[in-house]
């Protein structure tokens, strides 16, 4: 077993995992964060997307013991006690979620985008959610939540 110490939604954090746990399983598993879901275990669906030290990963290609040391951020960590993010207000807002199982791995996506690029065209959203697949709701009102989200945080600003 190895011995894990990181910074998951900004609480230290400290686990013991298999070294071919995938962080996805402890995230899940380990620390009873279940948002991220595994949806294809290869990388291609975004279900499982975290982000690790800012930068955006599917947790299921991640082993656990590389955590150790970073900063993971994960959808549990997007609302700030009962008030949800603006995105996923927005999200709502645009019935832009329909069975749930893409949803938390776009909206960690999408967050990482806007805290890069807080000026997104269309053509840049819809290609930084190009590894994030969804069977349900098409992207249409994904891609207008997103957009309205973006603009809101300019005004805000």
């Amino acid at each position: 077993m190895i011995h894990v110490n990181t910074k998951v939604n900004g609480d230290d954090v400290e686990f013991l995992c298999d070294p071919r746990e995938t962080l996805l399983d402890a995230l899940r598993d380990k620390l009873g964060l279940t948002g991220a879901k595994e949806g294809c275990g290869t990388g291609d669906c975004g279900a499982c997307s975290v982000t690790m030290d800012g930068r955006l990963v599917c947790s299921c290609l991640v082993l656990g013991a590389e955590a150790d040391g970073k900063e993971i951020d994960t959808v549990e960590g997007m609302a700030e006690g009962e008030n949800l993010h603006i995105l996923q207000e927005k999200f709502i807002e645009h019935a832009a979620l329909q069975c749930g199982i893409c949803t938390p791995g776009i909206l960690v996506a999408t967050k990482n985008l806007l805290e890069k690029h807080p000026e997104p065209t269309e053509t840049q959203v819809r290609y930084w959610l190009a590894g994030n697949l969804c069977r349900c709701t098409g992207y249409d009102k994904i891609i207008r939540a997103v957009m309205e989200t973006a603009a809101d945080l300019r005004k805000a600003s």
